[in-house]
């Protein structure tokens, strides 16, 4: 009589305001991430992956819920979707329910970083059987600190620790603990989230990552003259102070831009220390790994920093799942994906059945076959104040809508021609039709 198969396990592995730009799988000729594209070689790389919501509260409400933001009704940092919807099953509560470990250790669902890192706040205890936050001292770490932008209040702006000691940062924490947990529970069927907080600012990390990036090797993002006469003046507003460089000169960018790489280098090393262990203990054969960013994030492209844009570079996510058995293993998928796909998706792996209003559709059928086409379309939005954006991401094009009380402003951009989003053709005749099409897209998507 044949033994009975095993449970499939899930390691899900969330970075902190990560950019697929920056990552080596993803084609960034200096960064260090061997453990992340270890991911990618072992699982599929989603080249055009994109988040619901460009912030990270309702991003994370989105693909953990498995709705979009307009149905969980989280749409800045601060609402908690239980407030909403009470009873809805979430995505290691599905786990829970079927008597896995659910386990979370990091920042899964939102926390405010710096200010409740270690804090258990919105972590929602309904859907784990252990509900763990890391500690860590963020930018109160012993070690050299520099504040580039110190006319910004931390957790938006600029500042860098180069810290002796990695004992004292929560995602080394998360990552001892997470280990602990793979030794106590390998007999046991387990969903583990693990969320680290880098490389969200404050850049914190041991000062070997930022010697691996000496200044003279970075090179600062080029943006042509009048990159931003084409776009909608409100843009600027719904930015704010992440704006115009965040008003850092050039060297004050370089040495952002080593904090942010040195800080995903720390991030990948305490990622590594978690995969060797999956590895050690013989579970990787029966381990989904999921490793994603909550959203994209702007590295001085358009003059822009950090996330809350709705252009390419704050929508488009890192996304990477290894699934045993899959036949894709290795290989990129150029499909069309939404985050919200994410929990259909690792249900459907472990074949569990997920609630049946779940709003984005699994994603197995790309994991066999990386070419296959997924979704026609991939929308974002973004909400500040009275000004709602919505943004439509097609095979060839992405169109934004802008609206406020009292204005409405668009952007399109021709990929095909322009995949930097340099010349905005919303008033080009010539794309009279696209712009038309998408404008639909967009109406749907509102409601």
């Amino acid at each position: 009589m044949a033994a009975p198969k095993r449970p499939m396990n899930v390691l899900f592995v969330v970075s902190d305001d990560l950019t697929s730009t920056a990552l080596g799988c993803y084609g960034h000729p200096l960064v260090q991430s061997p453990n992340v594209d270890g991911v990618a070689r072992n699982g599929v790389r989603f080249d055009r992956a994109y988040c619901q919501y460009a912030l990270c509260a309702p991003s994370r409400a989105s693909f953990l819920t498995g709705l979009r933001p307009d149905t969980t009704r989280v749409l800045t940092n601060g609402p908690d979707f239980r407030e909403f919807h009470p009873n809805h099953v979430t995505m290691p509560q599905l786990f829970k329910n079927n008597g896995y470990q659910a386990i979370r250790e990091g920042k899964m669902y939102h926390m405010g970083v710096p200010g409740t890192v270690g804090t258990d706040r919105w972590q929602d205890a309904a859907s784990w059987t252990h509900n763990g936050s890391p500690q860590g001292k963020e930018h109160n770490s012993k070690g050299e600190t520099h504040d580039l932008t110190p006319h910004i209040a931390p957790g938006v702006g600029m500042r860098t620790v180069r810290t002796p000691d990695a004992s004292e940062q929560a995602d080394f924490d998360a990552a001892n603990r997470a280990i602990a947990h793979l030794e106590k529970h390998r007999n046991d069927p387990f969903f583990l989230g693990l969320g680290f907080v880098r490389p969200h600012v404050p850049f914190v990390a041991p000062s070997e990552y930022f010697d691996r990036y000496p200044l003279s090797k970075i090179r600062l993002t080029k943006n042509p003259d009048g990159d931003l006469d084409d776009i909608p003046g409100i843009v600027a507003r719904t930015l704010g102070a992440t704006a115009g460089n965040m008003k850092m000169n050039e060297d004050q960018q370089l040495e952002a831009l080593r904090g942010y790489y040195a800080a995903i280098s720390f991030m990948d090393d305490q990622l590594g220390r978690v995969l060797k262990t999956l590895d050690r203990l013989g579970l990787r054969e029966n381990t989904v790994v999921v490793f994603m960013g909550d959203h994209g994030w702007h590295l001085g492209e358009h003059s822009f920093w950090q996330k809350r844009s709705l252009m390419e570079e704050s929508a488009k996510v890192p996304l990477l799942i290894s699934a045993p058995g899959m036949k894709g293993r290795g290989q990129v998928s150029r499909s069309l994906v939404e985050l919200v796909d994410i929990y259909p998706t690792i249900a459907d792996l472990c074949g569990l059945t997920p609630p049946g209003n779940l709003e984005g559709k699994s994603l197995r059928a790309v994991l066999e076959t990386p070419k296959r086409t997924h979704r026609s379309e991939a929308r974002t939005q973004l909400n500040a104040g009275t000004t709602e954006g919505r943004a439509v991401r097609t095979a060839d094009f992405r169109y934004i809508r802008w609206k406020t009380p009292t204005e409405t402003a668009e952007e399109l951009y021709d990929h095909r021609k322009d995949p930097r989003e340099f010349t905005n053709v919303a008033g080009d005749g010539r794309y009279a039709a696209e712009l038309t099409r998408h404008r639909a897209l967009v109406a749907t998507s509102a409601g």
